[in-house]
C-alpha cells in the first residue's frame, strides 16, 4: 500500500474522512452553525423600506409588481379667487377702499398674513419631519391609506368653505379654527406623501422650494410686471391644471408611466410657481387688483397652498431617482 496521498484525479479518493464522529458536510459549502443558509433572507437594513424584497414586496406592504408602491397623488384643487375678495387699485398702485389708503396699513396687513403663513409652514414641516424620521410613524401612515383619504376629504370640504363662504372666512374665531383644521389636514397629506420618499429627496425638495419661494417673493416686490392684469390666463391655467391632475392620477393608478409622471410633476411645479407670483402680487396691493383688508385668512391660505404644491411636485421629480 502506497504511503503517498491519493492524487487529485484519483476516482477512488474519499472526499471526506470516513468513519468517526465527523459531522456531515454542509451543503454547497455553507456552514450549518448559525451562519447564513442558502436562499435564506437577509435581515432588513435601515433603508429596507426603499427597496423591494423577494417578488417585489416591501416590508409591511405587499407589492407583487416588482416596483415600489406609488405614493398617493390626489388631484389638485382649482385655483380660485372669488370676486368678493378682490379690490381695484388706484392709479398710484394702492387700494381704493377698505382703509388701505396708506402704505403703513398695507404693510401691517402683509406682516399679519406672513405671520400666519409662517405658523402654517412650521406645523407642516414638523409633521413632515416626524413622518420621515420616525420609522413606526412612517410605516403606520403608509399602511393606513384610509386616514390619508379622510384627511383629503377634510381638506377639500374646508377649502371649499373658506373660498366660497365669506362669513366663515372673515368671522373670528371661526376663520382661525377652520384654517387650523385645514392646515393639519394638508400637513398630514404632505407628511404621508413624504414618507414614501428618502430623507435625502425630502431635504432637497424642501431646500429648492425655499429658494423658489424666496426668489419669487423678492421678484414680486421688485418687478413692475403686473400679473394681476392676467386674471383670465390664471383662471384657465387653474382649470387646465385641475383637469390634467385628474387624468394623470387616473392613468397612473392603473399603470405607472415614468415620463407621464415626470411631465405632470414638472408642469405642476411651473404652474404653481406662477400662481405663487400671482397671489403674492394680490397680497402686496400695488397692482391693478388686490385682496381686501379683511381677507388675511384667504391670503395666507392661497400662498400656503401654492408653497405646499410646489414642494410636492418637486418631491415627485427629485424622488423619482429612488424608485
Amino acid at each position: 500500500m502506497s504511503s503517498y496521498p491519493p492524487a487529485y484525479d484519483d476516482p477512488n479518493k474519499p472526499l471526506y474522512p470516513q468513519g468517526g464522529n465527523y459531522p456531515p458536510p454542509p451543503p454547497y459549502g455553507f456552514p450549518s452553525y448559525g451562519g447564513p443558509q442558502p436562499n435564506a433572507p437577509y435581515p432588513p437594513g435601515p433603508n429596507a423600506h426603499m427597496f423591494p424584497g423577494p417578488g417585489g414586496s416591501f416590508p409591511g406592504q405587499p407589492h407583487a409588481s416588482g416596483m415600489p408602491p406609488m405614493p398617493p397623488m390626489p388631484p389638485v384643487m382649482p385655483h380660485t379667487i372669488p370676486e368678493d375678495v378682490l379690490e381695484s387699485g388706484h392709479d398710484d398702485g394702492f387700494a381704493a377702499s377698505g382703509g388701505f389708503d396708506t402704505v403703513s396699513l398695507r404693510h401691517t396687513f402683509i406682516r399679519k398674513v406672513y405671520m400666519i403663513l409662517a405658523a402654517q409652514l412650521l406645523v407642516t414641516t414638523s409633521i413632515v419631519a416626524v413622518f420621515t424620521f420616525v420609522e413606526p410613524v412612517r410605516r403606520f401612515v403608509q399602511e393606513n391609506q384610509a386616514l390619508y383619504w379622510a384627511s383629503y376629504a377634510v381638506y377639500f370640504v374646508i377649502h371649499m368653505v373658506l373660498v366660497c363662504c365669506t362669513g366663515p372666512r372673515r368671522k373670528h374665531p371661526w376663520n382661525f379654527i377652520l384654517l387650523s383644521i385645514f392646515t393639519l389636514a394638508l400637513s398630514y397629506m404632505t407628511g404621508t406623501i413624504s414618507s414614501f420618499y428618502s430623507t435625502k429627496a425630502v431635504f432637497l425638495a424642501l431646500g429648492i422650494t425655499a429658494l423658489v419661494c424666496i426668489s419669487v417673493t423678492v421678484f414680486c416686490f421688485q418687478t413692475k410686471v403686473d400679473f394681476t392684469k392676467c386674471r383670465g390666463l390664471f383662471c384657465v391655467l387653474g382649470i387646465v391644471m385641475f383637469v390634467t391632475s385628474i387624468i394623470s392620477v387616473i392613468v397612473l393608478s392603473f399603470k405607472y408611466i415614468y415620463w407621464l409622471h415626470m411631465l405632470y410633476a414638472a408642469i405642476g411645479a411651473i404652474v404653481f410657481t406662477m400662481f405663487l407670483a400671482y397671489d403674492t402680487q394680490m397680497l402686496i396691493g400695488n397692482r391693478k387688483y388686490s385682496i381686501g383688508p379683511d381677507e388675511y385668512i384667504f391670503g395666507a391660505l392661497s400662498i400656503y397652498v401654492d408653497v405646499i404644491q410646489i414642494f410636492l411636485f418637486l418631491l415627485q421629480i427629485i424622488g423619482s431617482s429612488n424608485r
